[in-house]
């Protein structure tokens, strides 16, 4: 069974208490269902299974390759411990896990549905420039629920827009921790890097002893360059070669205040020791200082954006469905 699509539970399977609706993600990692409670409730669940040294038996049963035993067990190691740190969690801004358990020969880790659009649908649908107001308020939201990671001594590593969620009320949450697949994807000769280029830290590339809070803080700052720039900043390994990333102080001097320019470079210092060493002093600095005013808008540019603005059509339910819509990877 070499297709990875034929590996995920068949819609209407009964996992314990869940029946499995249909699937959300897959990934080189594990799948991502969406299910329904035996009370009805709509819930996200999240099952281990790194295709490319494990595959599901007929009796969806997860059974590692004979030479990968160990390494399945350590990645299966991982992503438990991380289901059990996370469930310590109770925190709007972190996707909450309501439970966690084994069966099939595998762990799954049964999470907090959540409806809106990811960070990246959301800069990809401006017609404008995300406006300083956002930046400040979704970092600044989301840093209370990074420290609260932080504090049980975990570490994301793979903050980037499409792993943030903006729900329907506007408040942020950070989806995606991957503990099993950084685990696993140490052993290169059976799995790509699990970092997103232009999104994670020199120390991801080079030396993960040097890991921290400051490895974090560098992912926030690409994300809030992205907001910028509607694109990832150049790799870190490639910077370190040969630095061709604009400062964000040049990039936006006309359109966002000083203050938060130097907060997003300082946040993408190649080296750690110059970057915030903690999201409390990152928080801190985006919410004492202020934002760029809004610049009024003339009369003949109202005018201007009056005329181009789209006629709004009433939609059909079907059209509603998909405006709004779940993702979690």
């Amino acid at each position: 069974m070499s297709s990875t699509e034929n590996l995920a539970l068949p819609t209407g399977y009964q996992l314990q208490d869940y029946e499995i609706r249909k699937v959300l993600s897959s990934g080189g990692f594990s799948f991502v269902y969406l299910a329904r409670d035996k009370d009805k409730n709509t819930v996200a669940i999240k099952e281990y299974l790194p295709t490319s040294i494990a595959l599901r038996t007929d009796s969806a049963t997860v059974q590692p390759n004979a030479d990968d035993v160990a390494l399945f067990r350590r990645g299966l190691k991982c992503f438990f411990d991380e289901g059990l740190s996370l469930a310590k969690i109770d925190h709007k801004n972190i996707v909450r896990v309501l439970n966690f358990f084994r069966a099939n020969e595998t762990v799954y880790m049964v999470m907090q549905y959540e409806r809106g659009k990811s960070l990246q649908e959301y800069i990809l649908g401006q017609q404008g420039l995300v406006s300083e107001q956002f930046i400040r308020r979704v970092f600044g939201e989301l840093s209370n629920g990074l420290r609260e990671v932080h504090t049980q001594k975990l570490l994301h590593l793979d903050i980037k827009p499409a792993n943030i969620y903006i729900r329907l009320d506007g408040s942020p949450v950070l989806l995606d921790f991957g503990s099993a697949r950084q685990a696993l994807s140490e052993n290169l000769a059976k799995f790509s890097p699990s970092y997103t280029p232009g999104f994670a830290s020199p120390e991801q590339y080079y030396d993960r002893k040097l890991l921290g809070p400051w490895s974090d803080i560098y992912s926030i700052g690409a994300t809030m360059y992205s907001c910028l720039t509607r694109t990832s900043p150049p790799a870190a390994n490639q910077r370190i070669k040969n630095d061709l990333l604009i400062p964000a102080v040049k990039l936006g001097k006309d359109h966002y205040s000083q203050s938060l320019l130097e907060i997003i470079d300082s946040c993408l210092s190649l080296d750690y020791l110059e970057r915030p060493q903690s999201v409390f002093s990152l928080q801190k600095a985006l919410l004492e200082s202020k934002p760029l005013p809004e610049k009024k808008s003339s009369l003949v540019n109202k005018i201007v954006l009056a005329l181009n603005k789209p006629i709004l059509m009433k939609k059909t339910p079907l059209q509603k469905a998909a405006a709004t819509h779940t993702t979690i990877i």
